[in-house]
């Protein structure tokens, strides 16, 4: 199949990489435009776009697939389907009326759960036991186009939503590439989404990862997984901020009179550990990084500030 790839992070290549493998033609790869990252701000490329053009592919990067030269270039690969995998820009009616095969998007949900920005994390978050990849047509609306393949998959104790992500993705790129030729022929038929079924995500900021410590400490725990890589979960102490890196929750009595956001010390195994008071049960911190610091485990990080064992953080 003649087909345009479309995607941007690092982990949309496996997808790209699927494709060519079992032979398909990639006339071009879209991803989204360069951009300045980090505190030198430099201008960094799209990690598909670096990838693409060490396979000797055409890449383009629009600003916009809405304008009528964009339109006419994408016309002009001639592709019989266009794939998408977390390419970030919403394609228009014009560009999706384009393909004759249609627009094949890879979701990492079992739509029509968890439509939107966010199903990773927000998965976690729920504290599903499972999720699933779903390749669907892409139409106007957003998440809402009839389903061509589902795969249903268990969430791994202690699986953090980057980790999760790039699973599903080597998921979605192994069952699009299985299901295509079947498309192809004609031996599928999508199957319309049940929207009474359906639940929205929502993009989460810097600010969902400040900890509220009058939440329960199973969910402060789960919170710190599904907010990993982004937003991240932080705290302030001393003045500075303080990520929360790795915990669990602890089923062991809230000392008397502590309140949401107090560290009590605990011994565990012969070593010294914190714990901090929640609205429900402690979390016991297993890796933290103050502010202008090497991520550290909880051990090293209270040798070096042991008077962080009486801290009281801020919910």
């Amino acid at each position: 199949m003649r087909t345009v790839f479309m995607g941007t992070p690092h982990f949309a290549i496996p997808v790209l990489e699927a494709l060519m493998d079992a032979g398909h033609q990639v006339a071009a790869v879209y991803t989204r435009s360069d951009s300045p990252a980090g505190r030198g701000q430099r201008v960094i490329s799209p990690p598909v776009k670096v990838y693409a053009l060490q396979r000797g592919l055409v890449v383009v990067q629009p600003d916009s697939l809405r304008r009528q030269p964009a339109l006419e270039e994408l016309r002009a690969f001639a592709p019989e389907a266009i794939t998408v995998a977390a390419y970030g820009r919403i394609l228009p009616p014009e560009a999706l009326a384009i393909p004759p095969m249609r627009v094949l998007n890879i979701h990492p949900s079992l739509l029509p759960r968890y439509r939107g920005p966010s199903p990773v994390a927000t998965a976690i978050l729920d504290g599903c036991r499972s999720t699933g990849v779903t390749v669907m047509l892409l139409d106007q609306g957003m998440d809402t186009g009839p389903i061509l393949a589902q795969r249903e998959v268990a969430i791994l104790p202690e699986e953090t939503a980057g980790a999760l992500t790039e699973r599903l993705f080597r998921l979605g790129a192994s069952l699009l590439v299985e299901i295509l030729p079947k498309w192809a022929k004609g031996d599928l038929t999508p199957a319309p989404q049940d929207s009474a079924q359906a639940t929205v995500t929502r993009l989460y900021t810097k600010e969902d990862g400040q900890v509220d410590w009058a939440l329960p400490a199973h969910r402060l725990a789960r919170q710190l997984l599904a907010f990993d890589p982004w937003p991240g979960c932080s705290t302030r102490w001393e003045g500075k901020a303080l990520k929360m890196l790795r915990g669990i929750a602890v089923d062991e009595p809230i000392p008397p009179g502590a309140d949401p956001g107090q560290v009590v010390s605990q011994q565990h195994g012969g070593q010294g550990t914190a714990c901090v008071v929640t609205g429900k049960g402690l979390l016991q911190l297993e890796e933290v990084q103050l502010e202008g610091k090497r991520p550290q485990g909880i051990a090293n990080f209270l040798r070096g500030y042991p008077r962080f064992q009486d801290a009281r953080l801020p919910s």
